[in-house]
């Protein structure tokens, strides 16, 4: 892969994707990280002894449903975005449609490390999975049967890669980050290894420039409130502002 370009500010960004992205590439997706180390692997296929997935999911539905105030999930995959949504490891990997969210999540922690933002062309990564420059939803069975639960435990489709697919935005959070999603299979190549490596791009953002980009991103309104829609960050931003 090439030497990465360097984000030292919002208008660096705007500038590399107008220069980077075509429109061959369809939809582009963003993923940001605060930290250049780490892998573009999902959170459940960084742990180096993993229980099963259905042991994950019977641990968290046996506790989760009696507090549910809705309906509890109806399938593997609900399952999978609740346990995503509150820090369980999964198979899933969370990217964006915006690039100021994802530019948020890479300045956001890590003060020391170099943060990294990813550029994926959904397109092209389905096209290295199942051959076709389509994005699925999870509920279409065709393409998305063989990554849920019981049959990812079963182990009998040992190289299947990653796809990117898109689930529905029920939650104030996914709505927020606009919200979209890789899930893996029993093949654990990092995203950004896989094939040609033509389907992603990685900007680098020096460490000394992340506290510069998060004044930009909040002069535009990309704040910890409006990337978390929730109590929790009205209370620290109130919090901040006393400081």
């Amino acid at each position: 892969m090439a030497k990465a370009k360097e984000v030292k500010s919002i208008a660096d960004l705007i500038r590399h994707l107008k220069k980077d992205i075509s429109p061959e590439w369809g939809p582009v997706w963003y993923r940001g990280q605060a930290d250049i180390d780490w892998e573009l692997l999902s959170s459940y296929d960084r742990l180096k002894e993993p229980p099963t997935e259905t042991t994950l999911v019977n641990k968290f539905r046996q506790n989760a449903s009696f507090l549910m105030d809705k309906k509890s999930p109806s399938n593997d995959f609900e399952w999978l975005f609740m346990m995503q949504h509150y820090g369980v490891p999964t198979r899933l990997l969370d990217w964006t449609e915006n690039p100021l969210i994802s530019l948020y999540f890479a300045v956001n922690g890590e003060e020391s490390a170099d943060g990294i933002l990813w550029i994926l062309s959904p397109h092209s990564l389905n096209s290295n999975t199942n051959g076709e420059k389509y994005i699925p939803a999870f509920e279409e069975d065709e393409y998305l049967g063989s990554y849920t639960t019981e049959k990812y435990d079963k182990g009998k489709d040992k190289g299947i890669l990653p796809i990117a697919a898109i689930a529905t935005r029920n939650n104030s959070r996914i709505q927020a980050q606009m919200g979209v999603f890789t899930i893996s299979h029993w093949d654990k190549t990092p995203l950004d290894q896989i094939g040609s490596k033509k389907h992603i791009i990685r900007y680098v953002i020096p460490s000394l420039y992340k506290n510069n980009i998060r004044e930009e991103l909040a002069i535009l309104g990309v704040t910890k409130f409006s990337v978390f829609p929730e109590l929790q960050s009205i209370g620290e931003m109130i919090k901040g502002e006393l400081v």
